[in-house]
C-alpha cells in the first residue's frame, strides 16, 4: 500500500513591514492619548483625581520605562539588579509626591523647591547603600561595580528625570499643570518637525551609526516647528504662563528642541547596542514606554530648572 502523498504546509502569511510614516503616526497617536490621559487628570476639578491618578500614571510611566531599560541591559547580557532597581524608582516617585503635596503645604515660606531637592538626594543616598548591601547578599554576582552601576543609572535616566515632571506640576506660586503641557507640546512639536521637514528634504545624515533616519535638515526643522509652537502656546495661554514672555518663548523653544533631538539619539544608542528596534513591546506595533518618553527626559529637568532659576527667580 502506497504512502499518501504529504501535503505542504501552507506558508505562513507575512506581515507587511510598517513604514516610517505609518510608525510615526501610530507613536504620534499613542503619545496624544497616553498624554491626554495624564493632562486629564492633571486639569480635573477633583483635586484627589488630580493628583492620585496623576501619581498612578507617574508610577506606570516609571515602573515600566524602568523595566524596559534593565531589559536593555540583560540583553547586553550585563548584570543589574532589576528588582531593587523597579522598588527604588517607584519609592522615589511615590514619596517626593507625598512630601510634596504632604508635607511642603504644612511649613508655610519656607516651602522652597530646594527642600524637595534635599529630600531626592536623602531619597537617592539610601538607594545607593541599599544597592551595597544587595551586592553584599548577592551569592551569585561577583560583578559589584557593574551591577551597581547599570541599576543606578537606569533609576537615574527614567524616574529621577520623570520625577521633575511632578515637580513641574506642584511648583509653589505658579500654575504648574500649564507648564506641564506647554513642555510637553513644545517636545512633542520638536518630533514632528524632526520627522515632517527630514522627510520631505533630509539628505545629510546626522549620525548614522545611531539612527540612520535622522538629518540635519530634520534637525533643523524641529527647531523651527519647535520654537513656533512654543511662542504661539505661550501667547495664547498667556493668562496661565504670564512668566513666560516671547524671548523666553523663543529659548526655551531652541533649547527644549535640541534637547529632545539629543534624548531620543540616546536612546536609540542604547537600543542599537542592545541590537533591539524597540525598547519594549507596550504598544504593539510601535514600541514602548521608553520609545515615548525619550524626549521628553531630559526636557523635563531643563523645563524645572528654568521655571525655577529664570521664571520665577
Amino acid at each position: 500500500m502506497s504512502a499518501s502523498p504529504t501535503t505542504p504546509a501552507a506558508p505562513a502569511p507575512v506581515t507587511p513591514a510598517l513604514t516610517k510614516g505609518q510608525i510615526f503616526l501610530r507613536r504620534l497617536g499613542s503619545t496624544v492619548v497616553l498624554w491626554t490621559i495624564v493632562l486629564t487628570a492633571i486639569f480635573s476639578t477633583n483635586v484627589l483625581v488630580a493628583n492620585y491618578v496623576f501619581l498612578l500614571l507617574m508610577l506606570l510611566l516609571a515602573g515600566t520605562g524602568l523595566l524596559e531599560f534593565y531589559g536593555l541591559v540583560e540583553k547586553r547580557s550585563l548584570v543589574c539588579f532589576k528588582a531593587w532597581g523597579v522598588f527604588g524608582g517607584l519609592l522615589l516617585m511615590t514619596s517626593t509626591f507625598f512630601y510634596i503635596t504632604s508635607y511642603l503645604p504644612t511649613v508655610g515660606k519656607s516651602a522652597l523647591p530646594s527642600k524637595t531637592g534635599d529630600f531626592e538626594s536623602v531619597v537617592l543616598i539610601l538607594f545607593v547603600l541599599g544597592l551595597c548591601v544587595r551586592q553584599f547578599v548577592s551569592k551569585t554576582n561577583t560583578a559589584g561595580i557593574l551591577a551597581i552601576s547599570t541599576t543606578l543609572f537606569g533609576l537615574m535616566y527614567v524616574p529621577w528625570l520623570l520625577n521633575f515632571i511632578q515637580k513641574i506640576n506642584f511648583f509653589p506660586g505658579v500654575d504648574g499643570r500649564y507648564y506641564v503641557l506647554y513642555f510637553i507640546l513644545v517636545t512633542k512639536f520638536s518630533d514632528v518637525g524632526a520627522y515632517c521637514v527630514g522627510s520631505l528634504i533630509g539628505r545629510h545624515k546626522m549620525i548614522p551609526r545611531i539612527s540612520p533616519g535622522k538629518t540635519w535638515e530634520g534637525f533643523g526643522g524641529a527647531i523651527a516647528v519647535s520654537t513656533a509652537a512654543s511662542v504661539a502656546f505661550a501667547h495664547f495661554c498667556h493668562g496661565h504662563l504670564k512668566e513666560v514672555s516671547v524671548v523666553d518663548a523663543v529659548i526655551l523653544g531652541v533649547v527644549l528642541s535640541i534637547s529632545a533631538v539629543i534624548g531620543d539619539l540616546i536612546e536609540s544608542l542604547f537600543k542599537r547596542e542592545a541590537g533591539v528596534k524597540d525598547s519594549g513591546k507596550f504598544f504593539p506595533g510601535i514600541g514602548g514606554i521608553l520609545d515615548l518618553l525619550d524626549s521628553l527626559l531630559f526636557n523635563a529637568p531643563l523645563m524645572y530648572l528654568y521655571l525655577r532659576h529664570v521664571l520665577t527667580r
